[in-house]
């Protein structure tokens, strides 16, 4: 991978991971794109380890407080009441799905799901359920009320993301939706809940760098790009979403999935790198 790739796949990495479009479809097709190969399961996770960390300076706060408190149970000093103490426990249960099942499913993800045509599916699948979880949204609910079944029903929703092409950000922030959420408040635990199943799947990861067509140097380059690049994504879409729909995300899913299937027909691209 040139220096170049890894410098403009960071900024990819970056300004899609928050934003309901998929950063792992666009990583796979723009790598071939610019001439390169996919750059591979290991280097996206790799590289949402700096998108994850924008995250945590984001929310350092909120999240200083929630294992404050969730400490503070573990030593019978803050109850289980606590609304800290059981967002603690429902980020830890949320992420049990996807922990799970990407053990189960490593040599699909690394391969199988990476295929383009099953990445112009999800992008068209899941943006068609976005479109309709948004339309009939009532958004009655905070992140107060969040209950220990709707916190294992975004967990599997995060699990679904494991496929390119369906969206992290968009499952969850879509199941958040039908479950009544405001927009705001599904948005915000998503990004909670990516926390534990990004950092593990891209530490987990580190060992097949090096060992492929993408080396260190660049991967960290990326890294550090996307990270810088996903903070301002963070403030930009929490405060575009507080007072618009998720229309124009679904739209662009759309155009990109047509895009991605016409250059397959053409040849432009392959569905496998």
């Amino acid at each position: 991978m040139s220096w170049m790739t890894a410098i403009l796949l960071g900024i990819v990495q970056g300004l899609t991971e928050f934003l309901p479009i998929s950063s792992s479809a666009h990583l796979a097709i723009i790598g071939q794109l610019l001439g390169q190969q996919d750059p591979g399961a290991a280097f996206t996770a790799v590289t949402q380890i700096g998108t994850e960390l924008a995250v945590i300076l984001y929310f350092r706060h909120d999240i200083w407080r929630i294992i404050k408190a969730w400490l503070g149970w573990v030593m019978r000093k803050v109850p289980i009441t606590d609304p800290d103490v059981r967002m603690g426990w429902l980020v830890i249960i949320g992420s049990i799905p996807i922990a799970v099942l990407g053990l189960l499913l490593e040599d699909a993800i690394d391969a199988t799901f990476r295929n383009l045509w099953m990445v112009v599916t999800m992008l068209i699948a899941v943006g068609y359920y976005m479109a309709s979880a948004d339309a009939g949204a009532t958004q009655e609910r905070d992140l107060r009320q969040l209950t220990w079944t709707h916190g294992i029903i975004y967990g599997f929703a995060q699990a679904c993301a494991l496929m390119p092409g369906v969206s992290r950000s968009g499952a969850t922030i879509t199941a958040g939706l039908i479950m009544g959420y405001t927009r705001e408040a599904a948005a915000r635990y998503s990004f909670l809940l990516a926390i534990p199943a990004v950092l593990a799947s891209g530490l987990y990861k580190l060992k097949d760098i090096g060992s492929s067509t993408v080396a260190w140097p660049q991967t960290i380059v990326a890294t550090l790009i996307a990270g810088g690049v996903g903070v301002a994504v963070i403030h930009w879409l929490l405060k575009w979403i507080s007072t618009n729909r998720f229309l124009p995300f679904v739209i662009y899913r759309f155009v990109f999935a047509a895009f991605v299937a016409i250059a397959l027909l053409t040849g432009i691209l392959q569905p496998v790198a």
